[in-house]
């Protein structure tokens, strides 16, 4: 047995959770031959919960319940004929492959282009000896008028079922059902082609006891115990994402513990630093979202964090970026999905400011090994000054107004790794980014503002970032802390930008770094 992180889990192979749990909804929905879709991120587990509740469903006797994709159509956008004939083969050979003998496709009609969907389930439904469940999985693949011609055959011979159409049907992708319908314009009427009693199914992500039963089986099998400990913290890095959880733990029990030790905390934190590092073809799929003009404004403005109007949720644009698990609406804002996903985002952002950092040469290490983070600042504010206007000026259009940050974060990047690691939080409307370096056994608060081109002013921020890097510090129990401010209004010369204070405020002494 072993955590799986690449294709549907196979039962007695992998690790995996009852699929009835995840989806206990889809029952009832199948029992009153309801149609219905069923939405959540890549990688969360659909493929493999509808897999397996469609063999438990055949093996009970009373449906014949399959999982049939409809991807390999994706090419044909604009021929919906085109598409139909490498679906239908896929899907004959998937269902052969599946189910028993006698609940097998016939051999599928002969048909005209535009009509062969609705002819080859309605033969299938009247040869099948019980209702037929299908649950057609990446509908997202389909676009335009691929799309609607599938929607229209479904919704046409609707009302011939159970007897002569499939009794029940689940769309399975990244979008609800009302998203379907609006790529697909008015070629489908007013008509909608679902009966759905309740909103679309949202498959959620693990709970915190779901990620403790499913690395519980490894335990149990093997006797390789997580402590609590961990489980908390391979919960909080993924906040429930399934393949983030199985990633986290194959990491654990095969690269950093392949001995049988006893999984704790920081070998749980290391895990994920290295699938941060590895950027697995999952995670790069997601990171290749980030210049897509529809996901790079909303990315950016999350992490700016201080306009909370700059992000309208009630966008079709918004909910694509949910929908691709990139972000989520968090107690504090728009912000990315996870800690890891979180930590992804900047460093891939950051990146090209990171790599154009040369090695530092200045004393940035105490005489006792520590890190001397005042030298640090004081060295990128010189930096920044000479490659300011370079930065800004090669930075693409939506990530302009967040090149300072990303610059900083890249440059402190630059210099703590291999001896440290930098954690970020971010969230639009949070007013702020705090860092929190970790160096050896220190630990060290920069929070991040600034002074956007309208409407501020540097006292009103300066207050601001003053009370709240104050209460962070108080949160964390630091002593010390570090603000830096980017002044981004027009007019202001370096001299009027460029500034330090120090000042105590409620116990706690704070660096101020203007930039």
């Amino acid at each position: 047995m072993q955590f799986n992180t690449a294709g549907p889990c196979v039962p007695g192979k992998h690790y995996m959770l009852p699929a009835a749990a995840r989806v206990s909804q889809v029952r009832a929905l199948v029992d009153g031959e309801h149609y219905f879709a069923v939405r959540a991120p890549r990688q969360s587990g659909k493929t493999t919960s509808f897999l397996e509740l469609g063999r438990e469903l055949t093996a009970e006797g009373r449906f014949c319940a399959v999982l049939l994709s409809l991807e390999i159509g994706a090419w044909a956008t604009d021929d919906p004929g085109k598409a139909e004939l490498p679906i239908l083969a896929e899907w004959h050979a998937t269902a052969v492959w599946q189910l028993p003998a006698e609940l097998h496709p016939p051999p599928w009609p002969e048909a005209p282009p535009g009509s062969r969907i609705a002819a080859a389930l309605s033969a299938w439904a009247q040869a099948c000896p019980r209702p037929l469940v299908l649950f057609l999985d990446e509908v997202d693949a389909l676009r335009d008028a691929t799309l609607v011609s599938v929607l229209r055959q479904l919704r046409s011979a609707f009302g011939r079922r159970p007897q002569s159409f499939p009794s029940s049907i689940a769309l399975i992708g990244l979008r609800d059902v009302r998203d379907y319908l609006v790529a697909a314009g008015s070629h489908l009427g007013s008509a909608s082609p679902l009966n759905i009693k309740t909103e679309a199914i949202t498959l959620e992500e693990f709970t915190a006891d779901e990620v403790a039963s499913l690395l519980g089986q490894h335990t149990h099998a093997t006797g390789q115990a997580f402590t609590p400990s961990a489980l908390a913290r391979a919960f909080a890095l993924s906040q429930g994402q399934s393949w983030l959880v199985n990633a986290l733990a194959r990491q654990c029990v095969e690269v950093l513990c392949p001995d049988g030790q006893d999984v704790d905390e920081p070998t749980m934190v290391q895990a994920g630093e290295l699938l941060i590092q590895r950027r697995d073809t999952h995670l790069d799929s997601l990171v290749a979202r980030l210049r897509e003009p529809r996901v790079a404004p909303i990315v950016a403005a999350a992490l700016l964090g201080d306009d909370p109007a700059s992000i309208d949720t009630s966008t079709d644009d918004f909910r694509y970026t949910l929908d691709l698990g990139l972000l989520r609406i968090g107690p504090q804002g728009v912000t990315a999905r996870n800690p890891i996903y979180r930590e992804i985002l900047v460093r891939v952002l950051s990146q090209r400011h990171q790599d154009s950092i040369p090695e530092p040469t200045f004393r940035w290490r105490r005489a006792n090994g520590g890190l001397d983070l005042p030298a640090l600042l004081l060295a990128f504010r010189d930096w920044w000054r000479e490659n300011a206007e370079i930065l800004y000026e090669h930075e693409s259009a939506p990530y302009r107004e967040a090149a300072a940050h990303l610059a900083l974060m890249g440059f402190l990047q630059r210099v703590v790794n291999g001896g440290g690691r930098v954690m970020r939080e971010y969230a639009a409307a949070r007013g702020r980014v705090d860092l929190l370096i970790e160096y050896g056994e220190e630990r060290h608060v920069v929070e991040i503002k600034r002074v956007p081109p309208r409407h501020r002013t540097l006292e009103r921020v300066r207050e601001q970032g003053i009370e709240q890097l104050t209460g962070y510090l108080e949160t964390m129990d630091l002593p010390e802390g570090h603000l830096v401010i980017f002044d981004q209004r027009e007019g202001r010369s370096w001299e009027d930008r460029l500034w330090t204070e120090r000042l105590e405020h409620r116990g706690r002494r704070l660096w101020l770094w203007g930039g």
